[in-house]
């Protein structure tokens, strides 16, 4: 998005930041999922969802070298669980396009946090 033609609420519903954490969202519920019918470890599903954690600069650090962005993410997350055995689970099961798109409808549907709009307009009776 062109930050100068962009109002700040939608800009921030469009960040990288927010597609990230978007995605994390999925994951973690995911390995939630998974570990519910017993494909996941609790234990591993728990440590992703208290440790799983990414920084935008990290990614798309790791991005520019491996040129898939979701390879970037997954990367990231794990090094922040900063557990082998946790993180092997991340995204087990799922494919990028379950997670992106997945992610996009939460986007879509969920602002993301601090995003109250800056002046609402009175409603008209």
């Amino acid at each position: 998005m062109i930050a100068r033609y962009t109002r700040p609420e939608l800009g921030r519903i469009w960040s990288d930041e927010n597609k990230y954490r978007c995605w994390l969202t999925v994951e973690v519920a995911a390995s939630q999922a998974l570990a519910k019918f017993g494909l996941v470890p609790q234990s591993a599903a728990d440590t992703i969802r208290d440790k799983g954690a990414f920084t935008v600069d990290r990614i798309n650090e790791i991005e520019a070298e491996v040129r898939h962005d979701v390879i970037a993410f997954t990367t990231t997350v794990s090094e922040h669980i900063n557990d082998t055995e946790a993180s092997r689970w991340l995204h087990y099961g799922l494919t990028s396009t379950d997670v992106v798109d997945t992610a996009q409808s939460l986007q879509l549907k969920k602002p993301p946090p601090s995003s109250a709009p800056e002046s609402s307009p009175s409603p008209t009776p």
